[in-house]
C-alpha cells in the first residue's frame, strides 16, 4: 500500500463521525510491510482523529517476521496480535511452509516469544483443516500448554467450483471438532480460556447480538480496503464483481450507502427454506456467506447443529448465571 493510499484511507475513515475507529491490518502477510509502515499508519490516525474519539489497531500475522522492535511499537501503541497457529509442530506444519518447503512452527514460536518478551498482547488463530480437525483434544491441550488463553477457531473452506479441496473439512468433522474444544474448556477452563466462538455465543444469550459477523443478519460489517484503495464488503468476496469504491475517489458516505453493499450485506437473510424451522436460527441465520457452496445454507449446517444441540443447554445455564 503506497503512503498516498494509506492516508486517503484513514482520512476517508476518520472523517465519518464515530467515538471509535478500529483498524485491522491483515494480508498476504501485513508485517510484510515493515515497520516504517505502521509507525506512518499510528501517525496519520492521530492526524486525522476527531476531537473526542479514539482509535484501535489489531494486526493478523503468522508471526515469522516479527522483531524486537517491532513488538515494542506494538506495545507501545496497543496494537492486538492476531497469530496464526494450528497446533503442534507437525500439525501446524503440514500446510504452514516457507517458499524453501519448510515449516514455519519453530519461526512462529520465535515470533510469539519476541512479543511475550515485549509484553504485547496476542491471541491466537487455528485454522481447522483436514490435518488438525480430527484431533480437537490435542490442539486444544497444546495452546494451553504454551498458555495461550485466547482462541480462534476458524473452519477451512475451500472449494474449485462445487468441488472440495483437500483441506477442507465436512461438516461432521467440524461438529465433532467444536464438541472435542467445548469439552476441554468445559472441563475446567470456562472462565479461564477466552474461545472468540463460545464468547459470541454467549453475548448472543445475554446481550441479544453475536460478537462474530457470521452469526448475524447481516453482512453490512465492515470495509476492506485493498493495497491500491480499492474497497470491498468482505475479505472473502474481494471480486470485481463487488467493488463499491476507492477510498482515491469516494467518500466514505457514498460507500456505506452503496447500493451494491447493501444488497451484499441483505443476501444473509435469503437462507434456505428449511432454515425457517430450525431451532439454532438465531446463532446462524444460514451461515457465512462464504461457505454457503452451491445453496443457500452453510455446507457446515449439519455440524453445527450437532454442536448447537449438545451444547447449547450448557451455554443457557451459564447465561442464566451471568445474568
Amino acid at each position: 500500500m503506497s503512503a498516498a493510499t494509506l492516508e486517503a484511507m484513514v482520512q476517508a475513515y476518520m472523517s465519518v463521525p464515530l467515538n471509535h475507529y478500529a483498524f485491522a491490518w491483515q494480508g498476504g502477510e501485513p508485517t510484510l510491510m515493515g515497520l516504517d509502515f505502521f509507525k506512518e499508519a499510528v501517525a496519520l490516525q492521530r492526524k486525522y482523529l476527531p476531537r473526542g474519539s479514539s482509535f484501535s489497531n489489531s494486526i493478523q500475522t503468522n508471526g515469522t517476521l516479527i522483531t524486537g522492535e517491532m513488538a515494542r511499537f506494538f506495545t507501545e501503541h496497543n496494537f492486538l496480535a492476531g497469530i496464526s497457529l494450528d497446533g503442534p509442530e507437525t500439525v501446524h506444519d503440514m500446510y504452514r511452509r516457507n517458499s524453501a518447503g519448510q515449516g514455519s512452527h519453530r519461526w512462529v514460536m520465535k515470533g510469539i516469544d519476541t512479543l511475550r518478551r515485549n509484553n504485547t498482547e496476542f491471541n491466537i488463530l487455528t485454522l481447522v483443516h483436514s490435518g488438525n480437525v480430527g484431533k480437537p483434544a490435542a490442539v486444544y491441550k497444546y495452546l494451553k500448554s504454551k498458555s495461550f488463553y485466547y482462541h480462534q477457531y476458524i473452519p477451512c473452506v475451500e472449494y474449485k467450483g462445487e468441488e472440495p479441496l483437500p483441506w477442507t473439512i465436512t461438516a461432521e468433522e467440524w461438529g465433532d471438532f467444536l464438541i472435542g474444544i467445548f469439552n476441554q474448556w468445559k472441563r475446567k477452563d470456562v472462565r479461564r480460556v477466552s474461545i472468540r466462538f463460545f464468547d459470541s455465543i454467549l453475548h448472543k444469550l445475554v446481550h441479544g447480538n453475536p460478537t462474530v459477523c457470521s452469526m448475524d443478519k447481516s453482512c453490512i460489517q465492515y470495509f476492506v480496503v485493498e493495497y491500491n484503495g480499492d474497497v470491498y464488503p468482505c475479505d472473502f468476496f474481494v471480486r470485481d464483481s463487488l467493488k463499491l469504491g476507492s477510498v482515491h475517489k469516494d467518500s466514505m458516505d457514498s460507500l456505506l450507502e452503496s447500493k451494491k453493499y447493501h444488497t451484499f450485506g441483505e443476501e444473509k437473510m435469503n437462507f434456505d427454506v428449511e432454515c425457517h424451522t430450525c431451532p439454532y436460527l438465531d446463532f446462524c441465520y444460514g451461515g457465512c456467506q462464504k461457505e454457503r457452496i452451491g445453496g443457500r445454507k452453510t455446507v457446515l449446517c449439519e455440524g453445527y447443529k450437532a454442536f448447537y444441540q449438545y451444547a447449547l443447554p450448557f451455554f443457557e445455564k451459564l447465561t442464566r448465571e451471568l445474568k
